[in-house]
């Protein structure tokens, strides 16, 4: 068999039983952890923009779009998706050279499941088969330095995944990863310089073509089956060789993803805990600051300190602010936390934070680089005007994998995130329904999630998009 073959039957052949317990409670906190995510997002920023494309161009379908209206499987893949992802504020799993969100496959597995009328097994079954695949393949083959973007390793996992939502055979699952694989090769400049939309988008998008490839092989459609090993696949171009011996994988990847606590990149969880213990425990008023260093493991420093992906000073719209951390910094120890709100157009562009975040300086740390995955270590330094300075070490946070949230943790987040857009009724049979998903219909969850429309008289969180 081909390395597609092989995968395929790994994600057909998963079954609900080979999960065990503590999966399926991470798998259901992962979905309303996103869930909290997307319904925050509606009519947010550029979401409104695809919701818009969506009616004008596909009105009708046979999937849920989050909020209302229907669908096709591929288009409500993306715009639930593109809402999962726009606040940057759902899961994550942290390999050496890669970093994935890997609830970016809750959206198209979700209108898969809703399409091939799937039951709630089957739903987290397939859902811990995308976050297997794409987990795994972040480990070991990751794209990065080549200079393409995780939504290559995704393109697999969206095809494994929606495969076993819509319980199709073999065949036809090889030929949908085999499509998939190929055709979605993002590059890296998505997340790289003046960030754009796109860096919300760009999972979403391939998410779409990728349940648009598994619908085309269900239909009869092949693709080129040797799209890892082949001449000039996956391997061939970009990766090198690798191994995967699929027969022997579990479906526990999703206990190894991590969560995030402040709404910020992820790399930043653990800087942005410091900062605010430093804050919290000295009163410290930002006025008072005169200068801040932060040395960090050299992920954090090349993505979002201003090592290999650009001038992080230069903050003038969300997607900059959310990948600055010099920004995240400066806002912490401004406002004392890191939410929606801190994304703001008017907040960006304050005097105050523009001020402060050019006060902040990142190095990056080679005894802290070499303890990452592991841990996310950091310490900050502040000199305050009068000479005198504070530090702190921190090496994880409340979300991370020595300190995970729990369900209560979880549901908290989800009520901050939603309760001021849509009214408590509703959220209370969300969550109740997706702590009990095994045991329910996914037509039912989407149904629900069709109603959770904002109220008219909420202010937007974010009502110009984060943009100037």
């Amino acid at each position: 068999m081909t390395k597609t073959e092989e995968l395929a039957a790994f994600a057909i052949g998963a079954n609900y039983e080979d999960l065990s317990p503590q999966a399926v409670d991470q798998l259901k906190i992962r979905i309303l952890d996103s869930v909290g995510c997307a319904l925050a997002a509606v009519g947010q920023g550029p979401t409104q923009a695809i919701r818009n494309h969506i009616r004008e161009f596909c009105p009708q379908g046979k999937c849920t779009m989050i909020g209302g209206d229907q669908a096709s499987p591929d288009l409500a893949a993306f715009y639930n998706g593109a809402l999962i992802r726009y606040l940057d504020f759902n899961d994550s799993c942290l390999a050496k050279g890669e970093t994935c969100h890997p609830s970016d496959n809750i959206a198209p597995v979700l209108a898969a499941a809703e399409y091939g009328k799937a039951g709630g097994k089957d739903f987290l079954t397939a859902m811990a088969v995308a976050y297997q695949v794409q987990c795994r393949l972040s480990d070991v083959a990751p794209v990065r330095a080549a200079g393409f973007d995780h939504v290559v390793q995704g393109s697999y996992a969206v095809a494994a995944g929606a495969s076993r939502a819509m319980r199709l055979d073999w065949d036809h699952a090889a030929n949908a990863i085999a499509i998939a694989g190929t055709a979605y090769n993002a590059l890296r400049v998505t997340r790289t310089g003046k960030l754009s939309h796109w860096k919300a988008l760009a999972y979403p998008n391939m998410a779409a073509g990728a349940v648009r490839a598994t619908l085309l092989a269900r239909n009869g459609i092949t693709g080129p089956l040797e799209v890892f090993e082949g001449n000039k696949g996956f391997m061939d171009a970009m990766v090198g060789k690798f191994e995967v011996d699929w027969e022997h994988e579990d479906l526990e990847s999703v206990r190894q993803t991590i969560l995030k606590k402040y709404n910020a990149e992820i790399h930043s969880q653990s800087a942005i805990e410091a900062a605010l213990a430093l804050k919290n425990e000295n009163h410290i008023s930002a006025e008072t600051i005169e200068r801040v260093d932060l040395e960090i493991f050299d992920v954090a420093y090349n993505i979002i300190g201003g090592g290999e992906e650009g001038d992080k000073k230069r903050v003038e719209t969300k997607e900059q602010a959310d990948h600055s951390l010099p920004y995240l910094i400066a806002v912490a120890l401004l406002d004392g936390n890191v939410m929606p709100e801190q994304y703001a157009s008017d907040r960006i562009g304050r005097e105050d934070v523009q001020t402060l975040l050019r006060k902040i300086f990142i190095t990056p740390n080679a005894a802290y680089s070499a303890q990452f995955p592991s841990r996310m270590h950091c310490r900050i330094a502040i000199t305050l005007k009068d000479g005198s300075k504070l530090s702190r070490e921190q090496d994880d946070y409340p979300g991370f994998l020595t300190h995970p949230m729990s369900w209560q943790d979880c549901l908290e987040k989800f009520m901050a995130l939603c309760a001021p857009f849509t009214s408590n009724k509703l959220l209370k049979a969300i969550t109740d329904h997706i702590a009990d998903c095994e045991n329910r219909k996914i037509s039912d969850l989407t149904g629900l999630l069709s109603r959770a429309q904002h109220r008219t008289s909420a202010k937007s969180h974010l009502a110009t998009g984060g943009e100037k």
